[in-house]
């Protein structure tokens, strides 16, 4: 008798063997084995939704901001030239070493922005005593002004209208002005109107 019952233990312990062998290698090639699940899945879905709208919306705000900038430049005109410059040389007294400042000043602002690569305009304002600056028949600087005329067109000479008139009645005679000069009405209205346009006023 208690020989059978460790026959018949030793059968029921060879069978739960051979069950639970078959049912790990069934497992093992099924891939059923046991894994840790994510603890708290809606978090990290969460987190993942987050980054993802932040991203979104970093591009939308790089975008708005590149287009304001291509906007910006085409509503800005110095974004697509250069800027100009401009400068008012006045001359009002007869002396030759005031004339040829002038001129030197002209010279030397035109060929500084020349250099740069940027535009710039500049008047010579004569009237009063300076007007013999451009007169064909007394002018000390004649030369100079035909001269500057062909190598720096960005100078111009402007002589006072009403200075003329008032020297052609004291000479009774006419008042010839060089070919290089443009003549105005009156020398200091011109500089008052080119200073309310933003032109920089300069008396050497």
């Amino acid at each position: 008798m208690t020989k059978f019952h460790h026959i018949a233990k030793a059968v029921a312990l060879g069978a739960i063997a051979v069950l639970f062998s078959t049912w790990f290698a069934a497992a093992e090639q099924g891939g059923k084995y046991w894994t840790p699940s994510d603890p708290q899945p809606g978090l990290h879905r969460a987190s993942h939704a987050r980054q993802h709208m932040a991203k979104q919306t970093m591009a939308k705000q790089t975008a708005a901001t590149q287009k304001r900038s291509a906007f910006a430049r085409m509503d800005d005109p110095t974004a697509t030239k250069k800027r100009e410059h401009h400068l008012i040389l006045q001359v009002n007294t007869n002396d030759p070493a005031a004339m040829n400042l002038a001129l030197n000043n002209a010279t030397n602002v035109a060929q500084y922005y020349k250099d740069v690569s940027e535009k710039v305009k500049i008047e010579v304002v004569t009237f009063g005593p300076g007007l013999n600056m451009l007169r064909e028949d007394t002018s000390p600087v004649k030369a100079r002004i035909e001269e500057m005329a062909l190598s720096t067109p960005e100078v111009s000479f402007k002589a006072c209208g009403n200075t003329q008139e008032k020297m052609q009645k004291t000479e009774n005679k006419d008042i010839p002005i060089v070919r290089q000069a443009e003549v105005v009405k009156s020398g200091v209205v011109r500089v008052m109107e080119l200073q309310e346009m933003g032109w920089t006023y300069v008396k050497p």
